[in-house]
Order: C-alpha cells, then structure tokens, then sequence
C-alpha cells in the first residue's frame, strides 16, 4: 500500500476575516479526506483547531501565512481527538499570547496521553456559552453530528459563520484544490455524506427523530452563510440546507456499514503482489 504525496493546499478566505486551513490524507482510491482547521482574524484572532499530526508542520506554516503566531489571542479546540490536536503544544509554545478555549472533560482526556497544558492558558466552555474576541462574540454550540462527547462547535455572527467540527463529513476526489462543496459533483456529495455521517455517529440509529430533528433544526435557525468541517467541504448557499436535511434523515435510520474484513482482506493481499518471496 503506497501512500501518495500529500498535496500541498493554500489557505482560502471563506468569509470575511475567516480562512480554512485545508489539509488532505488518502481516503482511499481516487479520494481524499480532507482534515482542515480555521482561522479567524480580526481583533483578536483566533485559530479553530491545530490539524493532524502528519500535517503538523505544514499545518502551522500555513496559519503563520494568514497571522503572526504573537498576534494569535484564542486557540479554540473543539474536541480532543488527534486530528484536531496534532498542532496543539507547538501553536501554544508559538503563539505565547493566546488562551485555549476547552472543556473539562477534554482536559481530563488528552491527560491520558501525556499532553501537559497550561491550565493557567484555559477557559473552559460548555453548549451555550460564549466568548469575547474583541470585535466579535463567539458562541458555542453541540453540532449536529460528532463522534466524541466533548465536541462542541461554534458561530460567528459577525460573518454568519459556523465550524461544525466532524458534520457532513464527505470524501472528495483526488483533483487539485477541491476544498468547496460548488467544486464536487452534487450525485458525489449525496452519496458520500449519509455514508461519513452514519461512520462518525452510528448512534443515529437510536435516536428520536423528533428530538433530534429539533436540535438539527435549531442549529441551522442560528442562521449560517458559511459552514467548514473538518472532513468535509465548504458549505454555502443551497447546500448549506441539504447538509443540515442529510442528517435529519439519518434519525432513527439504520446504520450504514463501512468496510470490513473483505476490503481489508483485498488491501493485504495487493501489498504482497510483486513483493520478493
């Protein structure tokens, strides 16, 4: 199993002051996942989750192309799973200035892992809470969809923006600079996102529908222009919408399975074709 180049991606501005950071792993043949991170500016920037270890390095060249690491004054982390803490101990040695925005629980969790943070740098927020950066009031909020009991996004209503953290999660093909939705084939992304979405929360299959279609319902009603993922493409316009009605449907559904033994099986057995005996 070869593993090919990973491509090398600018930061685009999706919204006024407001940058994703895009980063790609193989997804499989011909896809890509995209493992992204934002940054805010403005009056005090704010860096939304610090990437995947693999892309560690890479990851802070490009937030340091969109701000000066001693300007940075909030590193927002969303939850404490690695493809969103890969960056994390170097943007806080980097960027000396600046306050993580956590929650107890992930604290208590990267603990495990031998990760030493800086209590004295924290604040911890909960769903519902919010956060002054100066020219702007960010609010925090439990996205739709997410694989971790930590995770919360959140919303800028300064620009309207959302980071929906691990929702509409959605492999793109193997094509340069594919980091928005308008740039996949629509029959694509319908495919690909109850597939992710029933990987990421397979607890969708016990939920209440009209519970949980009241929660979707409420986070869309904040009123979004622009939503980024960290596994997904930019949303705006219409498919802001669908995002949000693909995982309403997922209510109560049955789980989609993802690969098993026989893919495995087939990826072993292509590792050792031509192999010396």
């Amino acid at each position: 199993m070869l593993t090919p180049q990973l491509p090398h991606m600018a930061p685009h501005e999706i919204a006024p002051q407001t940058f994703l950071i895009p980063n790609l792993v193989p997804g499989g043949p011909d896809v890509w996942l995209p493992a992204n991170s934002v940054v805010i500016r403005g009056a005090e920037p704010i860096i939304v989750d610090t990437g995947a270890p693999i892309h560690r390095d890479r990851w802070f060249e490009q937030v340091s192309s969109v701000v000066d690491p001693g300007d940075v004054r909030w590193i927002f982390l969303s939850h404490d799973d690695t493809d969103h803490t890969g960056g994390l101990v170097q943007a806080l040695e980097q960027c000396p200035n600046a306050t993580l925005v956590t929650n107890f629980f992930s604290v208590e969790r990267l603990a495990l892992e031998e990760v030493t943070l800086p209590i004295e740098r924290m604040r911890w927020i909960e769903p519902g809470g919010s956060f002054d950066a100066g020219d702007r009031t960010i609010h925090l909020f439990r996205p739709p969809i997410f694989d971790g009991p930590t995770t919360r996004g959140i919303y800028d209503p300064t620009t309207a923006f959302m980071w929906a953290v691990d929702s509409f999660a959605c492999l793109l093909p193997r094509t340069e600079d594919v980091y928005d939705c308008h740039g996949v084939d629509p029959e694509f992304v319908a495919e690909q996102f109850p597939a992710m979405q029933s990987l990421v929360s397979p607890w969708h299959s016990m939920l209440d529908p009209a519970a949980y279609i009241r929660h979707v319902d409420e986070v869309e009603a904040l009123g979004v222009l622009t939503v980024a993922t960290a596994h997904g493409p930019v949303l705006s316009g219409d498919e802001i919408h669908r995002a949000f009605d693909s995982a309403r449907q997922l209510a109560g559904r049955p789980i989609i399975a993802g690969p098993g033994q026989e893919l495995l099986d087939e990826l072993l057995a292509g590792s050792l074709v031509d192999q010396p005996a």
